[in-house]
C-alpha cells in the first residue's frame, strides 16, 4: 500500500504542476494511506465499586508498547516509530504480552486514576490478545486493570495521557445504564461516583453527541468525505445537490436510526465494501456526465442507507443512553449533517469559487477530481473483499 501512494504522489505533484486541482489530488492520495494504518479510538468500560475500581480497554496494544505519541495522530504512518509498530503487528500474542508486561511501568504512569485527591495506582488484572491475523489491520487487544480505592465514598475520575490518544469511556451500571465521555488531548472523564453511574445534563450530552457526529465526518470519515465530495462534482448547480443531499441525508438518518435501535443488523465485513462500492459508483457517473434524474436520486438514497449503517458502527461502539436515545441520535445526526455542510463549503470555496464558471471545469477539475475518487473507492473496495 505504501509504495502504490508514493507512486500516486509522485505521479499527483507532476499533475500538480500543470492543474489549478492538483493539490487537491495531492491531499486525496495522503487520505488513501491513512486508512490502513488510522488511530482509532480505545474503548474503555469502567466498573466503579466501594473499595475498587475495574476498566477493561479494547485497544491496539502495538501502539503503546512502540511508544508511538498519538496526540494529534491520525494515521501510524506518520510516526518516526511506525516501523516499530508494524514488526509488533506480526509477532505473536506470547511475544507481545512480554513486550507490554516488560514496560508496564512506565505505561502505567500514563494512566490516570484519582479519587479523593489520591492518584490510585493500577495493576494488570487479565491481558488477552489475539493470535496474529491481517497485519495490515489493527489487531483489538483486551487489557483488563484494577486498583483499590481510599475509604469513602467519593467519585473516580479515570483518563489517560494525550500520548495513548483518544478513548471512548464507558462507566458500566445496574441494567441499561450507562454514562459514555469521548476523551481526546489528554482530557479526564467527569467524576464516577461508586453507585450507579455519572448523570449528566441532557444539554451537555447533547452537545457532546454533536460533536462526536461531527468529528466522525471531519477529519475521521474518509469514505463519507470522498462520497460527499462525489455528490458536490456532479454538479455545481443547487438543485442537483440539494436533491442528492437531501436523499443521502434522510436515508442515512433512517438505517442510522434503525441499527442503533437494533432493527437492523448488517455485519460490517457486508457494510464497509458496499460503501467502497458507492463512492466508485458516483464518481464514475459523475466523470461519464451522467445528468440528474429520478434514479440518480434514487442511486444516492440506497447509498445513503449503507452510509446509515456505518454511521451506527461508531454509536454502537460508544454506546448511547438508553434514558436519552433519541436526543442522542438526533445530536449524532445533527454532527454529521455539519460535517457534510462543512465539506461542501469548503470544497466550494476551493474550486467551484475560483473556477465553477470556466468553460474547462468539468474537464480539468470535475472530471480528474472525480476519476481520482473512484480509484480511491476501488483500492479500499479491493482492500476490503480480497486483501
Amino acid at each position: 500500500m505504501g509504495t502504490i501512494s508514493a507512486l500516486l504522489a509522485h505521479y499527483l505533484t507532476r499533475v500538480a504542476l500543470k492543474s489549478s486541482l492538483g493539490a487537491m489530488l495531492v491531499c486525496m492520495a495522503a487520505l488513501t494511506s491513512a486508512r490502513a494504518h488510522e488511530v482509532r479510538p480505545a474503548v474503555g468500560d469502567v466498573r466503579v465499586r466501594a473499595q475498587e475500581v475495574r476498566i477493561e480497554f479494547r485497544l491496539t496494544l502495538e501502539s503503546l508498547v512502540a511508544g508511538i505519541d498519538l496526540a494529534g495522530l491520525d494515521d501510524t504512518n506518520n510516526s518516526p516509530r511506525s516501523d516499530i509498530y508494524d514488526r509488533l503487528r506480526a509477532a505473536p500474542p506470547d511475544r507481545l504480552a512480554a513486550a507490554f508486561r516488560a514496560q508496564w511501568p512506565e505505561i502505567r504512569d500514563g494512566i490516570v486514576i484519582r479519587s479523593a485527591g489520591q492518584r490510585v495506582v493500577p495493576e494488570i488484572r487479565d491481558l488477552r490478545i489475539p493470535p496474529v491475523g491481517d497485519t495490515s489491520l489493527p489487531r483489538d487487544s483486551v487489557l483488563v486493570i484494577g486498583a483499590d480505592l481510599p475509604a469513602g465514598d467519593a467519585p473516580v475520575v479515570v483518563g489517560w495521557v494525550a500520548a495513548y490518544g483518544p478513548l471512548v469511556l464507558r462507566q458500566m451500571g445496574a441494567g441499561a445504564e450507562l454514562y459514555t465521555g469521548y476523551l481526546t488531548e489528554g482530557q479526564l472523564s467527569d467524576p464516577l461516583p461508586r453507585t450507579g453511574v455519572a448523570q449528566l445534563s441532557g444539554l451537555t450530552e447533547f452537545g457532546r453527541y454533536i460533536v462526536l457526529g461531527f468529528t466522525h465526518i471531519l477529519p475521521k470519515g474518509l469514505d463519507h468525505i470522498l462520497f460527499v465530495l462525489g455528490l458536490f462534482f456532479f454538479s455545481l448547480r443547487l438543485r442537483p445537490l440539494l436533491m442528492q443531499v437531501t436523499a443521502f441525508t434522510l436515508a442515512h438518518t433512517v438505517t442510522l436510526a434503525l441499527a442503533t435501535l437494533k432493527i437492523v443488523s448488517v455485519p460490517a465485513h457486508i457494510v464497509e465494501p458496499l460503501i467502497a462500492a458507492s463512492i466508485v459508483y458516483v464518481a464514475l457517473e459523475d466523470a461519464l456526465g451522467v445528468r440528474m434524474s429520478v434514479r440518480r436520486t434514487l442511486v444516492v438514497f440506497g447509498f445513503g442507507l449503507l452510509h446509515g449503517l456505518g454511521f451506527a458502527s461508531v454509536l454502537g461502539e460508544i454506546g448511547l443512553d438508553p434514558g436519552r436515545l433519541i436526543a442522542g441520535l438526533i445530536g449524532f445526526n445533527i454532527g454529521v449533517e455539519l460535517g457534510q455542510l462543512a465539506i461542501i463549503s469548503g470544497a466550494f470555496l476551493l474550486v467551484g469559487v475560483w473556477f465553477g464558471d470556466k468553460p474547462w471545469y468539468r474537464t480539468r477539475v470535475a472530471v480528474p477530481a472525480s476519476l481520482m475518487i473512484a480509484v480511491m473507492g476501488g483500492w479500499w473496495l479491493v482492500e476490503r473483499t480480497v486483501l
